[in-house]
């Protein structure tokens, strides 16, 4: 049977409608609905990776955990039951819509060319601390650059959020939810959409997040800084990085 021309352009337009979806940056897709899952890859599942992912988890997201460790994964992940996994890197990076970073500084550049084909267009929450004793030379010159300017260099294409990198493990497994104030989270991103999206993952996490800026300013809550290494309310990050009430 000859298909109507109407009934053909009506499936054409729907076809090219999945499509535009399909090609829509992630964090678009991911931040809409609000209330909606994530799936969520995890490369570093170490103590903050390992955490931030169990409190994803517990949210009610489906995460995958990687890293050099993948027995380590899989125990954490059967931990948790359902809504979490484990696998290599590349595995993470092709499973989530999200993406969470947490390795040693030296380890991103290597880390990027790897995973080049997977992150590109993906909103990446970048923890990573650029460290001289552990990373060399190359933590000095992040350090000098600021890592909101160094890490997308080695993280090309992905849509990048600084986040996470100023709380200590510690503080993030004891804090998470707690009652009163909640501990505060900077934040700095140049794409508003992957900001939102990191956002609603901190709420989810249970701490408060604060936006300071475009990507440059990150240097203001790099190690080294006033605000480092604190467990601080939204009110005392904000006086600490001169932002106002």
């Amino acid at each position: 049977m000859k298909q109507n021309r109407r009934d053909f352009l009506h499936a054409a337009g729907a076809a090219a409608a999945s499509l535009a979806l399909g090609s829509l940056p992630l964090a678009t897709r991911a931040a809409s609905p609000a209330g909606a899952s994530l799936k969520i890859g995890i490369v570093g599942a170490g103590r903050i990776g390992g955490t931030l992912g169990e409190l994803w988890v517990k949210a009610g997201h489906e995460v995958m955990f990687s890293s050099l460790d993948l027995e380590k994964d899989k125990a954490l992940a059967a931990s948790l039951g359902s809504g979490a996994r484990a696998g290599t890197p590349r595995e993470a990076a092709a499973f989530g819509e999200v993406m969470l970073i947490s390795v040693p500084y030296a380890a991103l550049p290597q880390l990027g060319r790897d995973l080049a084909d997977l992150i590109k267009g993906k909103v990446v929450l970048d923890t990573c601390n650029p460290i001289p004793n552990r990373d060399g030379e190359m933590a000095l010159e992040a350090r000098a650059k600021g890592t909101g300017v160094a890490s997308p260099q080695f993280l090309p294409g992905a849509r990048l959020v600084r986040a996470f990198n100023s709380v200590g493990a510690a503080s993030l497994r004891s804090q998470a939810h707690r009652a009163g104030e909640r501990v505060a989270i900077p934040l700095a991103a140049d794409d508003a959409a992957a900001l939102k999206t990191a956002t609603r993952m901190v709420q989810d996490a249970g701490f408060e997040p604060v936006v300071v800026g475009p990507l440059v300013r990150a240097k203001e809550f790099d190690p080294g800084t006033p605000v480092y290494g604190k467990a601080l309310t939204a009110a005392e990050l904000r006086r600490g990085l001169g932002l106002g009430s």
